[in-house]
């Protein structure tokens, strides 16, 4: 699979922003811990709904591209 296939725009019809919210909402009162193992959860739950690796693997590269160079090393 390419990253082609990966959808980037809007999947939403415009409701990203009600859907950015509902992630707030789902880690409001979480400590740093159990917020950080919630979205581990929910990747790995997405993933195995998304259930095709090569797609995954070009969502997971998108993502790590999209933090530019964070580490301060190439």
């Amino acid at each position: 699979m390419t990253a082609d296939r990966l959808r980037l725009e809007d999947g939403f019809a415009g409701r990203a922003d009600a859907v950015y919210e509902m992630l707030l909402r789902a880690h409001r009162g979480l400590s740093d811990e159990d917020s950080a193992a919630l979205d581990t959860r929910l990747v790995l739950i997405l993933a195995n709904h998304i259930g095709d690796e090569g797609l995954l693997a070009a969502a997971i590269r998108t993502a790590r591209e999209s933090l530019g160079d964070v580490s301060g090393t190439q």
